[in-house]
């Protein structure tokens, strides 16, 4: 491709509206434009960057066994409602009526569509296992749109869906995909990491999500750097230090004037935060519940919200609070919370405490020696704290570690979920009717190229990985009116088109500044410069994108050069 027939528009300032590095860097070199919020064009760059990313997961899917097909983007609402999630998947789901006034959803993912397709084309064990998968365009009605592709309400996703006869061999076909989803972020270049995961809305019993690691990344991922145990925040389980709960042994109420933070309080009764315990307050599927942590921690609303089976969790509100308890918001404690009729829920860092001071249900006041079982007692124990760096990992005691990273692909076993409520059976060995077992397996093909650029970037801009760059080498000749040298350069793009490497030569009448810049901010891997002075020598210089310094080689040479870059 040469520069002045193509659409590149580049961009000297950062755009005022981006917040990740990615969004910037892709809107400064040209890859993306702004439509509406969470809504972008792809432009020429970034369409080649996603569709070597398609190539790749297609290829190794197929390798996999896997067959693709092409569902509708709209899906008729009784699908949804045989499963329960027309209600339940919430405002995140676009829904429209068409003339007739019947509902469709945009669909944000297909377990339904999908399920319905195999129900009516497989009908014996024999037909099984299948595997299918389309790449596709999903909507999802985010709450706040941001960080550009990375988060948006019109992406491409890899969606795909296991079918089996049994639990046996639909674990082999989770393992399949597992393993294939390492092989195509291998490939793709992608330092990343396999973690447990919560399934969300997809549901089912397990999960795994993929993590680029990027010290930009909006998840959080904790592991272990002695065993293999890793996991989003948001699954994370482990062993936290006992300590704490030591809040003297009488019952007495407190006047704790203005304070409004757990470490005010401590503070103020010269006791230490892991003394006191915080009971918050949140509506579960309508009704009140009390949660009680440890006052150094935090609660995981993830896990909460599992732990109880709640379908919808929120914090109450300061009218909720206060029509309920009659306190405030921060005054809530246990003691005679159960006489209102709120359900109360203890984390184990609760459990294991002697005695704790918490909210009086006043405003102002604090108790101080309140016990477990004598001041108040629970309906039941949960796990919800969340785990953080330095806690203790659950398989081998060790401390865990913490980084970021950002969730590019994410398999889920889910057994019959979807295909016991939507009567999707097939007949077994025995002529009996049985339910399929499925797995589903998604890969944010867009998002891929988005956190591509958080792991690989620098002050000049992109660094692409070879294998999803726009373009693998540029060519720059530095004087278009030096005729010898524009002559080689031209000549060189011929070769390396007919050696099948993606080229492009900035043939523009630009200073070469201008040029080395563009080649810097869009990222290319390799940028070869023919300059007068070298080229007299017999010379050309070749930079690796990733190098900070170029290598001067001779001309004849410069292919073989450019091969070896690539491959390495």
């Amino acid at each position: 491709m040469k520069w002045t027939e193509s659409l590149i528009s580049t961009l000297r300032e950062d755009p005022k509206e981006a917040e990740t590095i990615s969004h910037k860097l892709m809107l400064k070199a040209g890859l993306i434009m702004k439509v509406a919020s969470g809504i972008y064009n792809f432009l020429p760059l970034g369409w080649k960057v996603v569709l070597k990313i398609v190539n790749i997961i297609r290829e190794e899917m197929n390798k996999a066994g896997a067959q693709e097909v092409l569902m509708p983007i709209l899906s008729p609402a009784e699908l949804w409602q045989e499963t329960g999630r027309w209600s339940f998947y919430g405002k995140e789901m676009f829904r429209v009526k068409d003339r007739q006034d019947k509902d469709f959803a945009l669909g944000p993912t297909h377990e339904e569509v999908i399920t319905d397709m195999v129900r009516k084309y497989v009908n014996s064990y024999r037909q099984l296992p299948q595997i299918l998968y389309q790449i596709q365009v999903k909507f999802r009605d985010e709450i706040r749109p941001r960080f550009g592709i990375m988060r948006a309400r019109e992406f491409i996703m890899k969606d795909a869906y296991s079918f089996d006869k049994d639990e046996e061999n639909a674990k082999k076909s989770y393992q399949r995909m597992f393993d294939t989803y390492n092989k195509i972020f291998s490939r793709i270049g992608f330092k990343f990491r396999a973690v447990e995961a919560d399934t969300g809305a997809i549901g089912g019993t397990s999960s795994a999500e993929f993590m680029v690691l990027a010290d930009t990344g909006e998840e959080t991922i904790v592991y272990c750097p002695n065993c293999d145990y890793a996991a989003n925040v948001e699954k994370a389980e482990g062993k936290i230090e006992k300590k704490g709960g030591n809040a003297g042994e009488k019952l007495e109420k407190i006047h704790t004037p203005e304070i409004r933070t757990v470490e005010e309080l401590a503070n103020f009764l010269k006791l230490k935060p892991e003394d006191t315990a915080k009971t918050i307050l949140y509506m579960a599927d309508g009704g009140m519940i009390a949660v009680m942590m440890r006052g150094d921690r935090e609660i995981n609303e993830i896990k909460l919200k599992n732990a109880i089976k709640a379908n919808e969790l929120r914090l109450a509100t300061a009218e909720e609070i206060v029509n309920k308890t009659k306190a405030p918001v921060g005054f809530a404690g246990p003691v005679n919370l159960k006489e209102k009729g709120i359900k109360l829920y203890i984390d184990n860092s609760v459990a294991e405490m002697e005695t704790m001071v918490c909210g009086g249900n006043e405003k102002d006041y604090h108790y101080s020696g309140v016990k477990r079982g004598r001041d108040f007692k629970e309906d039941k124990i949960i796990d919800v704290i969340k785990i953080q760096k330095g806690d203790f990992c659950p398989k081998c005691g060790k401390e865990l570690s913490e980084q970021k990273g950002i969730e590019v692909g994410h398999v889920f076993y889910l057994g019959d979920k979807y295909s016991k409520a939507m009567n999707a059976t097939f007949l077994d060995e025995k002529g009996k009717s049985k339910v399929f077992v499925m797995g589903c397996y998604g890969i944010g093909v867009t998002r891929i190229a988005a956190a591509a650029i958080e792991q690989n970037y620098d002050e000049n801009g992109i660094i692409w990985p070879v294998s999803i760059a726009p373009f693998e080498v540029v060519i720059i000749p530095v004087n278009m009116k030096y005729k010898e040298g524009t002559d080689f350069a031209f000549k060189l793009y011929e070769d390396l088109k007919e050696k099948n490497i993606d080229v492009i030569i900035d043939d523009r009448d630009v200073s070469p500044g201008v040029k080395f810049k563009d080649s810097d901010l869009i990222g290319f891997p390799i940028r070869v410069v023919i300059g007068e002075k070298n080229f007299k020598n017999g010379k050309v210089e070749v930079k690796l994108r990733k190098e900070k310094q170029a290598e001067v080689v001779e001309k004849e040479k410069v292919i073989d050069k450019i091969i070896e870059g690539l491959k390495g």
